[in-house]
């Protein structure tokens, strides 16, 4: 692979950067919505400061990171500081939760844990959409950008389905059990199969990476893990592959 044409493929559009202190300071004053927000891991002072309170305020994450990735924005006078423009909209968890409720419907909710290659990431939404996920949880870190090839490859629905940015996973499912929705983690090893759980409940659904999987402190908070049954010998399905597989089970027990 050439890692070089990988990099230049997943950089951000110029269109999409906000370029210097200054305008990254205007840009989170004026409730711009951003992906994330990138520091020299060398820069300080006042104006930094300010980034980091209103940054906190906004839920934008900060990436501190060597001058060399800021220069590899080729743009000019970027002073130790880039921010992405977001094409999506996060939304409040607690929020979400809420107008679930409130509609009348059952919560359906999807956290992804170390997924990091936007064609999954998109081809998950679709699939979450179409099988009436209400919301995606993702972690601030850790996950692959909501950018245009994901949005281009959920064919559109990453814009149409609620996506909820937290800081912490874990707390994540803390506010989930506080509202009373049983949190499920895929897990290949598990002995309970997907069609066994009550997925006709107010459920979320944790699936991780196809290398790493759920992050185990993770795994452990959750109220029980499953597997999907599979036939034949083999290693592991693709990720959105088993995300439809799980969802398309959810949705058929609630029709």
């Amino acid at each position: 692979m050439n890692f070089r044409h990988q990099n230049n493929r997943q950089r951000p559009k110029k269109n999409l950067l906000i370029v210097g202190k200054d305008k990254v300071i205007d840009a989170l004053k004026t409730g711009k919505y951003l992906d994330r927000i990138y520091l020299s891991s060398t820069v300080h002072g006042p104006e930094i400061d300010e980034i980091r309170a209103l940054a906190s305020d906004k839920q934008v994450p900060i990436n501190k990171v060597p001058v060399e990735k800021l220069n590899s924005f080729n743009v000019s006078n970027h002073g130790n500081c880039i921010a992405v423009i977001s094409k999506i909209k996060y939304q409040d968890l607690q929020e979400v939760i809420s107008f679930v409720v409130d509609n009348g419907e059952t919560p359906l909710f999807l956290m992804l844990d170390g997924i990091t290659d936007v064609r999954n990431i998109g081809a998950i939404a679709r699939t979450a959409f179409c099988c009436g996920v209400q919301a995606i949880i993702i972690p601030e870190k850790g996950v692959g950008a909501l950018n245009d090839d994901a949005i281009a490859t959920s064919a559109g629905a990453l814009e149409q389905i609620a996506i909820c940015r937290v800081n912490s996973l874990m707390k994540a499912v803390d506010e989930l059990h506080l509202n009373g929705i049983k949190v499920y983690a895929s897990e290949m090893k598990a002995s309970t199969n997907v069609f066994d759980l009550p997925l006709s409940e107010p459920a979320a659904i944790v699936m991780g990476s196809e290398d790493k999987g759920i992050y185990p402190a993770l795994m452990k908070i959750c109220d029980e893990q499953f597997k999907i049954p599979m036939k034949g010998d083999f290693e592991s399905l693709n990720v959105s592959v088993a995300a439809g597989m799980i969802l398309y089970e959810a949705m058929k027990q609630r029709m």
